[in-house]
């Protein structure tokens, strides 16, 4: 390795001023000018960005005791159930959770206007949050029955944990039916009508390190508006799938558990959303920066949209009856484009997750290392990846085609 740095030496870098950033976006057109080595001597830390729906995510909440005290049982917020099998006073709310009284999908496609994710971003608001709650009593925990309103600010922690989040690849949706469907995709049109995909491409936080070499648990990292960290790998963890000569996984593979304290976050990037025929979710902001340490992560950060390909999925039938195969690989360059070809028929295509919302995260990622604000993390243990000898005989097997949201 001509060029070698470590996490400490950039973090003495951010200290004194002398860091250099780019993003993943700029970074690919650097080292297309400069060269693979010359770019990686000359850019300390790279910041990725990604912004699209990610039904894995939730809070805890402590809210603290009354007078007299009670343990939850039964509980509500704004009419959305939380889980309050945990201790007295702490909940967790999904951000896919709904009220008893919406009708889902029983006057179907269902509208879904109000779940768990608008109750995340109605408290990162500052929104007033209605809490009913029933107990069945106890002699330390009298009080049986609470109706009152709080804000964020008035509880004592609340947390956001995130199972699954920042998936490294997904499928391109599509409909070879004969009516259109609603899916956590969207809305699908029959006779492949329309496809619709959910990433930012080479702006993707795990697209630009495919094997997870600077990406561990306890890495520091923007989420929702604030400082977040890498729990553990995420739920539905795929280190096994198939991969491209570049590391790049050609359909879903890696996923990261994140959290982070949810006071210091903002509306702007925790946005609940409503999916017609669905579901209720939240709209998540993550944004990651890769340390340089050598130029091999730089290669990987050089990523192209060119050079990263997603399965083409039929989520009429093969999806939801998990029908294995696909058809076919397209580009990320061909699906930014506006349009993909799909057995001779050009379709249409849309993006779930912004683009634009992706380029402003890492472009603040970028200000905040800049400014001294925000210092690197050396992980405190690596996920597991294909890189660190993980196969199928010392992971659980995984059905790649059992991937949900």
């Amino acid at each position: 390795m001509k060029v070698k740095r470590s996490i400490a030496e950039i973090n003495e870098k951010i200290k004194t001023g002398k860091v250099v950033v780019m993003t993943a976006d700029e970074v690919t057109a650097a080292v297309k000018e400069k060269g693979l080595v010359e770019a990686a001597a000359a850019v300390d830390v790279v910041t990725t960005g990604t912004f699209g729906p990610m039904c894995s995510s939730g809070v805890f909440l402590n809210l603290g005791h009354p007078q007299p005290r009670i343990k939850l049982g039964d509980a509500f917020l704004n009419g959305v159930p939380a889980y309050a099998g945990i201790a007295a006073v702490d909940l967790y709310l999904g951000a896919t959770a709904l009220p008893p009284a919406d009708p889902a999908n029983r006057n179907y496609p269902g509208e879904f206007i109000y779940g768990g994710g608008h109750v995340i971003e109605d408290l990162v608001a500052g929104k007033e949050v209605r809490l009913e709650a029933s107990s069945y009593g106890t002699d330390c925990y009298p009080l049986k029955k609470i109706e009152t309103g709080f804000h964020l600010s008035e509880i004592n922690e609340a947390t956001l944990y995130n199972p699954r989040n920042a998936y490294q690849n997904y499928n391109v949706a599509v409909n070879l039916g004969e009516k259109t469907i609603y899916t956590y995709m969207g809305i699908l049109k029959p006779g492949m009508g329309n496809a619709n995909y959910s990433s930012a491409g080479q702006l993707s936080p795990l697209f630009n390190d495919p094997l997870l070499k600077t990406i561990g648990m306890g890495t520091r990292i923007f989420l929702g508006g604030g400082v977040g960290y890498v729990a553990w790998h995420g739920t539905q963890h795929n280190p096994s799938a198939a991969r491209g000569e570049n590391g790049v996984p050609q359909g879903p593979a890696a996923t990261l558990a994140l959290t982070g304290d949810l006071k210091q976050m903002q509306p702007r990037w925790l946005r609940g959303l409503s999916f017609l025929g669905y579901g209720a979710t939240m709209q998540v902001g993550v944004g990651i920066p890769i340390p340089i340490l050598n130029e091999e992560i730089m290669g990987y950060c050089a990523v192209s949209d060119d050079d990263i390909f997603a399965p083409v999925v039929d989520y009429q039938r093969a999806y939801p009856f998990r029908e294995s195969g696909n058809l076919g690989l397209v580009s990320y360059a061909e699906l930014k484009s506006g349009s993909i070809t799909v057995q001779n028929k050009k379709v249409p295509t849309a993006s779930l997750s912004s683009y634009a919302g992706a380029v402003e995260i890492a472009n603040a990622l970028k200000e905040w290392i800049e400014e001294g604000r925000f210092s690197l993390t050396e992980p405190a243990a690596m996920l597991p990846s294909v890189d660190a000898g993980i196969s199928l005989n010392t992971m659980p097997r995984r059905d790649p085609e059992n991937q949900e949201d």
